[in-house]
Formats: C-alpha cells, sequence, structure tokens
C-alpha cells in the first residue's frame, strides 16, 4: 500500500512510451520512476481530463513527444518540458513560455560523446574508413590497390565553427593530433582557454580558406540557420573536408550537394541532415565523398543515462523552485 501512495505522491511527468522504436528506453524509464509517476502519451490520450491534470512535467526525448498548442492546453498544471540533449529548435520557446513553462536541456551531458563523435567522423572521412570497409568485405575484391590513399589528420588545420562546451572539447581532442585549430564563435574564448587547447580565434572567412577540415559544432538559430551556403563552401580549399555535428539545416544541402558532384569541396561527414532520414532518393545519398550517421552524437549508454539524470535534475529544481541548472530562454 505505501509504495502505491508513495507513487501517488510523486509528480507526475508525460514520455512518449516506453520501449520500442519511439519510446524511452527501459533502464531510462525506471530512472525516471525513482522521482516521478510516469505517464505515457497513450494513456493520457486515453482519459485526457483526469490524467492531464496529474502532469507537471514532460521529458522529452528523441524530439518526441512533440509540444504542440493542443497538448500544452490539456496539461493546466504543467511546469517544465525537460529536454534530453541540448538542442531544442524542435520546441516553440515562446509559445511554451506563454503558458508560463518552463525549458531546460542537457549542455553537460552532451559534451564529450558528440565530441568524439566529430573526432569518429573527421578520421573517418580522412582515411576513407567507409569505402575501405566495404573494399575489404566486397565479393568482388582479388586484391588491395596500392593507390587507394587517405590524407592525414594529424598536423592538418581544423577550423572549429562554434567553440561553445562541445567545440572546445573537440579542441582538447585535436591538440593530441597536433592539429592546428582554428575557431569562430560569436564571442571569443578567453586567452587562458585558447592557449589551454593551442587555438586561434578567427573570422569566418580566413578560417574557411585555411582548414583541412571544417566542423559545426552551433546551436541551430534563425543566425545559423543555412551558415554554409555556396560562397562559404566556395571559399573552402578542394581538398578541404565540412564535418556537421550541430544540425542539418545549419548547411543549405543543395549548396552541399552542387559542391561534392563538382568537387568544390573534397568530402562531408555528417551525423545530422534535414529532413532526418533523408528521403530515400536524395543526391546526398548517391555520392561517395559523403559519410552520413544517423545522428547517433549522443548515442552512447552513457550520455543517454548522463542526459535523463540532468534532465531529471533540471525538472526537480523547478518543481523544488530552486535555481535552475540548464534554463533555456525564448530568443
Amino acid at each position: 500500500m505505501s509504495t502505491v501512495m508513495a507513487e501517488q505522491d510523486l509528480p507526475g511527468l508525460l514520455i512518449m512510451g516506453i520501449g520500442g522504436t519511439h519510446g524511452v528506453q527501459e533502464s531510462l524509464a525506471a530512472l525516471l520512476k525513482k522521482h516521478f509517476s510516469v505517464i505515457t502519451m497513450k494513456e493520457l490520450l486515453e482519459n485526457k481530463k483526469e490524467v492531464g491534470k496529474k502532469i507537471q512535467c514532460i521529458f522529452v526525448s528523441e524530439f518526441r513527444p512533440t509540444i504542440d498548442q493542443e497538448l500544452l492546453e490539456s496539461l493546466p498544471n504543467l511546469k517544465v518540458i525537460g529536454n534530453s540533449g541540448v538542442g531544442v529548435d524542435h520546441l516553440n520557446l515562446k509559445m511554451i513560455s506563454n503558458f508560463g513553462v518552463r525549458v531546460t536541456n542537457t549542455p553537460h551531458a552532451v559534451a564529450d560523446s558528440t565530441a568524439d563523435m566529430g573526432m569518429a567522423l573527421m578520421l573517418a572521412s580522412a582515411r576513407r574508413l567507409v569505402e575501405g570497409s566495404q573494399i575489404a568485405v566486397s565479393p568482388d575484391t582479388n586484391y588491395f590497390a596500392a593507390d587507394w590513399l587517405g590524407v592525414e589528420v594529424t598536423r592538418a588545420t581544423l577550423g572549429i565553427i562554434g567553440m561553445g562546451r562541445i567545440g572546445y572539447k573537440v579542441a582538447q581532442r585535436a591538440r593530441a593530433f597536433e592539429m592546428k585549430i582554428l575557431y569562430h564563435n560569436r564571442n571569443r574564448r578567453s586567452q587562458e582557454e585558447e592557449q589551454a587547447v593551442g587555438a586561434c580565434y578567427s573570422e569566418m572567412e580566413d578560417l574557411l580558406q585555411q582548414s583541412d577540415f571544417v566542423m559545426l559544432v552551433v546551436n541551430l538559430t534563425p543566425q545559423t540557420e543555412k551558415l554554409i551556403g555556396k560562397k562559404e563552401l566556395g571559399l573552402m580549399k578542394p581538398t578541404a573536408t565540412l564535418i556537421n555535428i550541430s544540425r542539418g539545416a545549419v548547411i543549405d544541402q543543395d549548396a552541399l550537394v552542387e559542391a561534392l558532384q563538382n568537387k568544390t569541396i573534397k568530402a562531408a561527414a555528417l551525423d545530422v541532415t534535414y529532413p532526418e532520414p533523408l528521403p530515400r532518393n536524395h543526391p546526398l545519398l548517391k555520392l561517395n565523398n559523403v559519410i552520413i550517421t544517423p545522428h547517433i552524437g549522443t548515442a552512447t549508454v552513457q550520455a543517454t543515462h548522463m542526459m535523463a539524470e540532468e534532465a531529471i535534475a533540471n525538472m526537480l529544481s523547478v518543481l523544488n523552485c530552486q535555481p535552475i541548472p540548464s534554463e533555456v530562454f525564448p530568443q
């Protein structure tokens, strides 16, 4: 009886579902259940009036559930939306704040795994790893060609666009590869921070012209949408590679297709596209100088667990009227 009572006393938390393709992983659901009375979207839809009143928080994972006006209107006691992940471009922050609801994200939990992914894509592209693997396992391969070459990452020039938490972690890793590191950011880092990773601040144009690898690590905002278009790709070296671990819409994809087809740049390595997944007949999928992964920057056992823990801490802070570690405000 006491467990039942205790569970009723816990604040109601809405999630998409548990398990399956779109639901929260079982292990994360168990973590959430320690602090909340977990309610699935299905349970809400079966009895909106009664169940809606109980929900004080929503846990958004992999962009689900979709937060729209109708959902918000059905949750009169909603206080906070805890987003799992750092990007909140899928949330209409203005509309949500009009309902008096706070929004939080998880910038600390994602930094290492996303920076690792950036390095993995850079190395995989430079050494033509995907192509090489296909050759090694192909039934048509009789010998390995001596002239099949990649390029080195060590001592190459890396241009990081977006030197926030993740960008800085990329720089820390790149330093171990003795790379020359240029970066562009809205706000310049302190001299101490620059020196610690050996990074030099650079104007966007210079960074694009000088870098062997350009890595995008910005948030998607109206200012960064199509940040990299025809003009920017044209400034890059014909031997350069573009790596995107931010959001697909930061690149003008049509311009990228053209640049890759015309060899304006050498290659691209993308963990994000627009939309996701791309339509199966999209021209990017037909090019052999592109690596595309299915938005897995934070898809590690450790990161998903840490994101859930960070989201829980944020949501509980709101409910307990304490300072919120990672709140996101409408621009």
